[in-house]
């Protein structure tokens, strides 16, 4: 009798966990409803602000649409020179950025003075200038960089130093009892390094990671003040004035930053979501 009252009990918490969880499906799936519409009511209000139309007495602004016809093709070809800037410049982020929080996490002196010493001189002075420091001041010093490469390391140079703090919370989010057991085990520093704390640090920053990239195609533009790197910026710009259609010209640039950012951001939140269901 009791294993019977018992079976019954668990068949009951069983479908009530089951109906919770449609419950909570069912709000879900209403949220994400309500926010594509929300989404959509807000493109359209959007798009009827450049219609040219009158509404109310309140005149919107017109576009020449055959020009954004004619040079959106023109425009789109920097894109794969802007994601070409941020990949290179990201994988340059990412090795200083290890290699600063290493040093910061050190305990010699000279080490330690040097990632510090990197971090304070980059945060200190502006990306921009950065960019044309290395464009234009270092052929002063017989130090010629093609203006693609002197934007990658300047964007390497600035991202690394900032990233470099959340690669030091990687580094210091795993225990000291983990590295003390693989020390135990025989291990040497460089093999727990290798093996037990950058898979787990790494683990902790691939979600900020994934921010700073985002961010970093956007500052990609101010690769186009060197007037040597054709990415999206550097064309809008190019045929806005040409044309003298600056406001089309940079609605388009910002029409397929925006859709980079949208995919950029659908990738991360799936490695977030598969990162997120290891920890659980």
């Amino acid at each position: 009798m009791a294993e019977s009252n018992a079976g019954r009990d668990t068949v009951e918490q069983s479908a009530r966990a089951e109906l919770l969880y449609e419950a909570q499906q069912r709000q879900q799936r209403h949220f994400r409803t309500n926010v594509m519409l929300s989404w959509g009511i807000l493109l359209l209000i959007l798009l009827f602000l450049f219609s040219g139309r009158t509404f109310l007495g309140i005149e919107t602004i017109q576009l020449d649409t055959q020009f954004m016809r004619d040079n959106w093709a023109f425009i789109a070809k920097g894109v794969p020179e802007t994601l070409k800037v941020s990949f290179a410049s990201i994988l340059l982020a990412m090795v200083l950025a290890l290699l600063a929080a290493l040093g910061r996490l050190s305990k010699i002196p000279p080490v330690y003075a040097l990632s510090t010493f990197y971090v304070s001189l980059i945060r200190g002075t502006p990306l921009y200038l950065q960019i044309f420091f290395f464009f234009l001041a270092l052929p002063q010093v017989g130090i010629i960089l093609p203006g693609f490469w002197a934007g990658v390391l300047a964007l390497g140079l600035n991202y690394g130093a900032y990233m470099s703090e959340i690669f030091r919370a990687g580094l210091g989010s795993v225990g000291k009892g983990q590295r003390e057991a693989a020390i135990a085990l025989g291990m040497t520093p460089g093999q727990t390094l290798q093996r037990i704390v950058l898979p787990q640090a790494l683990r902790f920053a691939i979600p900020p990671i994934g921010n700073d990239f985002i961010a970093m195609t956007k500052d990609s533009a101010l690769v186009a003040s060197t007037g040597f790197v054709h990415e999206i910026m550097w064309r809008a710009t190019k045929v806005g004035r040409a044309q003298f259609h600056n406001l089309e010209a940079l609605i388009i640039a910002a029409i397929f930053y925006w859709l980079m950012t949208l995919v950029l951001s659908y990738i991360q939140n799936i490695i977030e979501t598969r990162l997120s269901k290891g920890d659980r």
